[in-house]
């Protein structure tokens, strides 16, 4: 395609970084929204331009739509934890239901073409739903997060029918790899192999029979950068289709760290699922995705990363 003025919110961030590395290697002139709450700014790529600001402030938001003319907008940008949502769901909400509208009003003003939104596939769906989950089945989230990303699927829903603007909505399953913060909540791979590299204890909430989907964050960009196709409009899953327990994830981090100790058994968190796998066959078939990165292989690859000082 044609080089295009585009926008990524969340830019700094882990998978937001990484897709803006993937859009200045196309040769898209990129626009970089991130205040900087989870971000760091050392993932910024310095061919993009950088803007530290809330995509809250509507103020903001209307002089950079104004000035950039975007013909695409990667909305990335969120509050991403599920138990931070749980414990503060007002402060979730500003910044994933509020902060969205402010981009989506904007995009239509300014004739965006399309709204690639990152959503999730493990919140959206709840539980005691087939597994693995399709697009098909009827999403009941059970966590404010997972609440959130919902709403803003049903405004882009809105926004498209009323105001004719197009979108992709990408339901991640649990996203890992190089850059993932390994200091909040969110993000069990990096919290798992920053603590074993140090060797310090490693804490599994529940019995950790929980089971994930789990994609490598290189094959999540592709499926971004294919978004990007004319003819690619909805709703689609972007996992393996494959689930791991915590408890597997512990043992196959504790063989690539050499790790000898034995994991914490905490109390679950509010909030998490017992069990998320995603069906992809949709983005197989309408994105052409599939993923190309197995969980042993991109292990070995965040491993690598974190122990060579990520």
């Amino acid at each position: 395609m044609s080089v295009a003025n585009i926008l990524v919110t969340g830019g700094v961030g882990f998978i937001g970084s990484h897709l803006v590395d993937a859009l200045i290697r196309e040769g898209h002139r990129v626009v970089v929204v991130d205040n900087l709450s989870s971000g760091k700014i050392e993932n910024l790529n310095r061919q993009a331009l950088f803007y530290q600001q809330s995509i809250q402030d509507e103020e903001m938001m209307e002089r950079v739509f104004m000035l950039h003319r975007f013909d695409y907008v990667f909305h990335l940008a969120a509050q991403a934890s599920v138990s931070v949502s749980v414990k503060e769901p007002v402060k979730d909400a500003m910044t994933n239901i509020v902060g969205s509208l402010v981009l989506l009003e904007k995009s239509v003003k300014y004739g965006v073409k399309k709204f690639i939104f990152s959503s999730t596939g493990g919140a959206i769906y709840g539980d005691d739903v087939p597994v693995p989950t399709s697009e098909e089945v009827y999403p009941k989230p059970i966590s404010p997060y997972g609440i959130a990303k919902r709403s803003v699927e049903m405004y882009l829903d809105f926004f498209k029918r009323e105001k004719g603007l197009d979108y992709v909505s990408l339901r991640y399953g649990n996203v890992y790899g190089p850059r993932q913060d390994p200091n909040g909540e969110a993000g069990v791979v990096a919290i798992f192999t920053s603590r074993m590299l140090k060797n310090e204890d490693v804490h599994i909430f529940g019995d950790g029979e929980y089971v994930r989907d789990y994609v490598y964050v290189s094959d999540v960009v592709e499926a971004n950068l294919l978004s990007l196709k004319p003819e690619v409009s909805g709703i689609f899953n972007i996992a393996t289709g494959v689930g791991t327990t915590v408890n597997e994830l512990f043992k196959m981090l504790a063989e690539l760290t050499n790790y000898s100790k034995q994991p914490i058994y905490a109390e679950p968190r509010k909030g998490d699922l017992r069990k998320s796998v995603l069906d992809c066959s949709k983005a197989e078939r309408l994105l052409g995705w599939k993923p190309k990165i197995d969980l042993k292989t991109g292990l070995a690859l965040t491993v690598e990363f974190f122990k060579s000082g990520g």
